[in-house]
């Protein structure tokens, strides 16, 4: 034995290619998210053409369909308990559902609607300029949604803030993903 060589460290076993299985993870966490991101989109899409559906037929309905409508609706829960708590609000609604305010959220929700399906197909559709617009709008809307829930302190309107947010942060992603060229802004959904 030459006690005179200098030890030098056994070499380390080889690794399998950590770069691969980096990129493959990070590409399958991507395309989860992708995933959510499109799903989410779906989703957004449609509440929106459900709002547009509620905004027009509060523009061309009258007050004394929507009292019979709530009426049908909750005639039956009212029959089996006559303190309902959403039964009794929403006749009460219904009852005090003034011209004015029937005018103001068939806008609101058919503006509301369509804003947000025109957005939508852009997204869905890898539009850049969908991106950096969905943002904006989303963020007034929740700005809206913030001064509406000091009024009513409705929790309805805390989740869909909420919902609003987390789809802010997936078109953020999306967003940095198309800048970075690793989303075709030509591809479709």
């Amino acid at each position: 034995m030459d006690f005179s060589a200098p030890l030098l460290p056994e070499p380390a076993p080889p690794r399998l290619q950590p770069d691969l299985v980096d990129k493959r993870i990070k590409f399958m966490n991507e395309n989860r998210i992708h995933r959510i991101f499109s799903v989410s989109l779906i989703l957004k899409g449609a509440h929106a053409l459900i709002e547009c559906i509620g905004g027009l037929a509060l523009a061309f309905g009258d007050k004394s369909t929507i009292l019979a409508l709530v009426n049908t609706l909750t005639q039956e829960e009212l029959v089996e308990d006559p303190k309902d708590f959403i039964a009794t609000h929403l006749l009460t609604f219904a009852t005090h559902f003034s011209v004015s305010s029937q005018h103001f959220y068939a806008f609101y929700l058919l503006s509301h609607g369509i804003i947000k399906v025109f957005l939508v197909i852009g997204l869905l559709r890898n539009k850049l300029w969908a991106y950096p617009a969905s943002l904006v709008v989303l963020g007034l809307f929740i700005i809206y949604q913030g001064y509406r829930f000091s009024y009513t302190h409705s929790f309805g309107l805390v989740v869909l803030t909420v919902l609003d947010l987390f789809v802010m942060l997936l078109i953020w992603h999306e967003y940095r993903l198309m800048r970075h060229g690793k989303i075709s802004s030509q591809a479709a959904l």
